[in-house]
């Protein structure tokens, strides 16, 4: 049965969320058709460019992202300490960079305290929707679906359905997310090593590629590593960036399992600090969206949240257990 978003995604336990869309009758997003042999790489471009532009617009990062063939994964932070920091003038001029203004809120922001209620209300509404993860998602699916429905000179449903949300409850689910995103281009035989994985959030930190639409104009980057010279006020991923890369290559190796003593015994300081043991982590990195389609995280955070949504049946935690406990 389809669960209301309102339930998957809740603040209250955790701001980071592990979303993928799809495309409908297995129709390409990007890549090259091999019946058609038509290409759609430059689609990927399009999503970059939007992905980049709503970030600089909502409150809410981008923590991880890999664009695939005929689908796309993110992983996102909902900073809503930021949503709630900003200024009435700051909410209406991010509003109105995707979406109409109102009249009422411009005769307001002009010094105009007859229209104060009705705009401060309207005001209140675009704030929650600029931290909303189902309004960021439909300003980018909405977008990519016209543009490309437009270049195929058709009409009717691009995306499959609705996007799914995985509440990623603690650092060991949301690392352990982040690797697998990054790391669909070489589950996928796409490429053979990191550096080379276009279209994902590990080739854009390590390249520097500038966050620059076709206008020129700057985007807001990905979201921070931690670091001795960081805000704490701020929201960061909670570790170095060296301390990611270094995970993330050694996991790169594991997934290629193909390869006799490719993986080095010993593992990284990181994912011993996580707890995990090399099989967990390997199926994390490997299947992740097979084992487990729900919340993940620690079993008593899971079933917390299963909890708070007012569920009357015990989630099923057995795979959870097997990687988190």
């Amino acid at each position: 049965m389809t669960i209301a978003r309102s339930q998957i995604i809740q603040l209250a336990e955790t701001l980071f969320y592990h979303c993928v869309s799809r495309c409908v009758r297995r129709a390409f997003l990007c890549g090259v058709d091999q019946v058609s042999q038509q290409s759609f790489e430059h689609r990927r471009a399009w999503l970059i460019e939007r992905i980049h532009l709503l970030v600089s617009v909502f409150t809410i990062d981008v923590a991880g992202y890999a664009i695939m063939s005929n689908h796309y994964h993110l992983i996102l932070h909902v900073n809503h300490a930021a949503a709630q920091a900003l200024s009435d003038r700051e909410v209406a001029e991010r509003w109105q960079v995707l979406f109409k203004g109102s009249k009422v809120v411009d005769r307001y922001l002009a010094g105009e305290e007859g229209v104060a209620e009705l705009a401060q209300a309207t005001l209140a509404k675009w704030r929650a929707q600029l931290f909303d993860i189902s309004w960021f998602m439909r300003c980018l699916n909405e977008n990519i679906a016209r543009r490309a429905n437009a270049e195929d000179n058709c009409t009717g449903r691009f995306w499959e359905g609705r996007f799914k949300s995985q509440p990623l409850l603690d650092e060991k689910a949301l690392l352990a997310a982040m690797v697998y995103v990054d790391l669909n281009p070489i589950r996928a035989e796409m490429c053979k090593c990191i550096p080379e994985s276009e279209f994902t959030s590990a080739y854009e930190r390590i390249h520097g590629k500038p966050c620059e639409d076709s206008t020129g104009a700057s985007k807001k980057p990905l979201m921070s590593f931690i670091s001795t010279d960081s805000n704490l006020d701020e929201a960061y991923l909670p570790c170095t960036q060296d301390q990611y890369f270094e995970l993330l290559d050694w996991s790169s190796k594991v997934v290629r399992a193909d390869k006799k003593g490719v993986v080095s015994i010993e593992q990284p300081p990181l994912l011993q600090q996580l707890a995990f043991n090399q099989n967990q982590w390997q199926i994390l990195c490997t299947s992740l969206g097979k084992v487990t389609h729900g919340a993940i995280g620690a079993p008593n955070q899971v079933e917390h949240f299963h909890q708070s949504r007012g569920c009357k049946r015990r989630p099923r935690t057995d795979v959870v257990v097997q990687l988190f406990g």
